[in-house]
């Protein structure tokens, strides 16, 4: 009897720390530039824990459609610290992470509800062909993530924010 109290006591503090994560979300812009040849961005968005361990990808947006000699993951290498982490690892299309590219505009991403209560680093690392590649860092924790940081030229304002 006094471990099932034990279980409930412990469920019921663990439940703001999943709620708070859970309804937390990034917003990740893309800026629109004007470029005769403008080709849509490869980005990749993951997570860590601040004080090091293993990362996890939230979403990997690439040309999903590509085949031939020259499939779409070929070019998945230029998310250089996406790839070192985490992507050469991943099997590919992984469902519920892997997406088509995307157009200029600003996504909303929600962050994973099981996230431990503590310090993490949010990245967002986007390469565009014929462009360039940036990588935007925003240090969050858990359970009341909020921050923000923008990039130079490939990336606009990403945003953390609970809801």
């Amino acid at each position: 009897m006094r471990s099932a109290s034990f279980v409930l006591i412990a469920g019921a503090l663990s439940a703001p720390f999943a709620s708070s994560a859970a309804a937390s979300t990034v917003s990740v812009t893309l800026p629109r530039m004007s470029l005769a040849e403008y080709k849509r961005p490869y980005v990749a968005g993951w997570i860590e824990p601040a004080n090091g361990g293993a990362p996890r990808s939230l979403f990997v947006w690439y040309d999903l459609k590509k085949g031939g000699n020259e499939p779409g993951t070929k070019w998945l290498g230029d998310l250089r610290s996406w790839w070192r982490k985490a992507g050469r690892l991943m099997k590919l299309p992984a469902d519920g992470v892997s997406g088509a590219t995307r157009a200029p505009g600003t996504y909303t991403i929600a962050l994973p509800g099981d996230l431990a209560p503590g310090h993490y680093v949010f990245n967002v690392e986007v390469a565009r062909e014929h462009g360039g590649r940036e990588l935007v860092s925003v240090p969050v924790s858990i359970p009341n993530p909020a921050g923000k940081a923008s990039g130079k030229s490939e990336i606009g304002a990403v945003v953390v924010a609970a809801k």
